[in-house]
């Protein structure tokens, strides 16, 4: 299929004067920007994010002062549970199927319950993988996995990382009464 003369659109750009083809204006402005936001960038300035931690945590940083918003923040992941107890997952594999970094890996069983098909036998989560992008948590239909505002976790090798069903659900019970940032 060729494409018609008509539905060519020609584009004439205006040619640049001799002080646009040396690129020092630009350059001028981009250097000008750079020491707006090095000298601004002292103290808590209008385009400092930096917090010295851990002597400052995220807690206490109020994002008035530093321009950032708290609602975009995104911790470890934990497991939900419902009413019963009981691992709140139906195992219906939305998670790892969205995942971009394939970081979540869950094996499902028939469920000994009457109110489910399916639980999930084991659910890992490579939080050493994991971009921390939040899809898992928009893709669960029934609000699942979550993830909490807590950042400062540490494991001494890789295995230490990859948290289980129990690890995530014992985030849980820890993170339960803490209210989102």
């Amino acid at each position: 299929m060729a494409i018609k003369d008509e539905d060519i659109i020609q584009l004439a750009t205006t040619p640049m004067n001799r002080l646009e083809q040396s690129y020092l204006p630009e350059v001028f402005k981009g250097f000008g920007t750079t020491l707006r936001h090095f000298f601004t960038s002292f103290g808590q300035g209008r385009t400092s994010q930096t917090i010295q931690y851990p002597e400052q945590r995220r807690e206490d940083y109020h994002p008035l002062e530093g321009g950032m918003e708290k609602s975009n923040f995104r911790g470890v992941h934990r497991l939900n549970r419902d009413e019963d107890g009981r691992v709140k997952c139906v195992a219906c594999m939305m998670c790892p199927t969205i995942c971009p970094a394939n970081c979540i890996h869950i094996t499902a069983e028939e469920s000994p319950w009457d109110d489910r098909e399916k639980y999930p036998k084991k659910f890992e989560i490579d939080e050493l993988r994991c971009i921390f992008c939040g899809m898992c948590e928009e893709a669960c239909p029934v609000d699942a996995i979550e993830l909490t505002t807590e950042y400062d976790i540490v494991g001494l090798s890789r295995q230490e990382m990859v948290f289980d069903k129990n690890k995530l659900l014992n985030v849980y019970d820890v993170t339960i009464d803490k209210k989102p940032m």
